[in-house]
């Protein structure tokens, strides 16, 4: 297994503080994984098989704790009286009312519980009104592209190889592993794509017009890296032939973020440092979902890079927005704390007159924090232009 570096070491810092850790995340991303690797470090540190209680909800064994007093009545009846327990539960929304048993497990002083889950719907209900303040989150993404290339150590291929590999499949952990048969890689996106469209949208937000769901989500694939509305995406469809209100493209899209397929990006104005309401940007948690909702003739290699940015940025800073300056857009502002990042992204500028278009924004914003440019051109060591960094994006992703 990869060692998931970055959220392993988020829960080794958090281990026996008195907050429940949940790990949200889209279906397949490695949460699973992120708990048996856990509780691995956990039996290396000493602690003893006895005092671990791991539950996957998904799995029918379990089926019969789907219930909330059924699985704390059963988590109880384990616990080790005197010493610290460590409870695992996967899939946690898959209980009804978990909220309750959660919430009775954490005021009991030798309980350190860790829940998953794969719907935003986790945290929008009882328990983050019953456990405010008390929990943390660490949201999960499927690999990272340094992720993938450790997957893929013994691969022949060199970086910008396995990078194109990266962009057409994408990066759900286990596609690393599939060797590059299309075939196979396909038709198991496929079934992570449909999994999340029936058990974790459909099913649960009760829709019943699946084609539709699925006619928004390939208007946004084609819309990767342009400000779209929802009456935008309305009118999309009702020019395609379809009947479909506002407010239906409003709730089923709301249903989808929830469901962590899309992330929806809001606008924010540099100079007047407000957040703008209209015409956001959509990005996919996964450029192979993407890639099987469109045709590979529609790609836009430049929007499909700035989809990777995306979701390496929301890695790497807490807070990441699409800056606007009057009549001009800067892709990504990144922020930590109080360290801001500007970032522009574009498959080449070796071409002056795209080169000039795309440092523009940069120019324009006058202040000292780092302004970056990414593109995939080999440019060695990197250039710099009064002050603006030209990174070659791969290796960007590696550092």
């Amino acid at each position: 297994m990869i060692p998931r570096k970055e959220y392993l070491n988020n829960l080794k810092a958090l281990k026996d503080k008195h907050v429940i850790k949940v790990i949200s995340g889209v279906r397949r991303c490695g949460k699973s994984t992120l708990f048996a690797l856990y509780i691995e470090y956990l039996r290396q540190t000493g602690v003893d098989d006895n005092c671990i209680i791991s539950i996957n909800l998904e799995d029918m064994d379990n089926a019969g704790l789907q219930d909330y007093k059924a699985l704390y009545s059963y988590i109880k009846s384990r616990l080790v009286s005197g010493r610290m327990n460590y409870i695992f539960i996967d899939e946690v929304q898959k209980c009804r009312g978990y909220e309750n048993a959660v919430d009775s497990l954490f005021i009991k002083d030798n309980c350190d519980i860790y829940i998953t889950g794969s719907n935003a719907y986790l945290l929008s209900g009882e328990l983050a009104t019953l456990l405010s303040g008390r929990y943390i989150e660490i949201s999960m993404l499927p690999f990272s592209f340094r992720e993938y290339c450790d997957a893929e150590e013994n691969s022949a291929l060199d970086k910008r190889r396995l990078f194109d590999r990266y962009l057409r499949y994408g990066s759900f952990p286990y596609v690393a592993y599939l060797d590059g048969d299309e075939k196979i890689i396909n038709q198991y996106i496929e079934g992570i794509y449909n999994t999340i469209l029936i058990k974790d949208v459909a099913a649960r937000e009760r829709i019943n017009d699946v084609t539709l769901l699925e006619n928004i989500l390939k208007t946004l694939a084609s819309s990767i890296g342009s400000p779209i509305s929802v009456k935008k995406i309305s009118d999309t469809l009702i020019s395609a032939g379809r009947k479909v209100s506002v407010n239906t493209v409003e709730a089923y899209l709301r249903a989808l973020t929830d469901s962590y397929i899309i992330y929806k990006v809001s606008r924010y104005d540099i100079k007047g440092r407000q957040y703008l309401k209209t015409l956001g940007k959509y990005y996919f948690v996964d450029s192979g979902i993407r890639n099987l909702l469109i045709s590979q003739s529609a790609s836009n290699l430049g929007h499909l890079l700035e989809n990777i940015v995306y979701l390496e940025l929301l890695r790497r800073y807490s807070r990441v927005n699409i800056g606007r300056l009057a009549e001009k857009e800067v892709d990504f502002v990144a922020v930590n704390m109080n360290e801001t990042e500007y970032f522009q992204v574009s498959a080449s500028v070796l071409d002056e007159k795209t080169l000039r278009r795309e440092l523009a924004p940069l120019r324009e914003i006058h202040d000292n924090y780092p302004k970056t440019l990414l593109t995939l051109d080999d440019i060695g060591s990197g250039s710099n232009y009064d002050g603006i960094k030209q990174l070659n994006i791969i290796d960007w992703l590696l550092g």
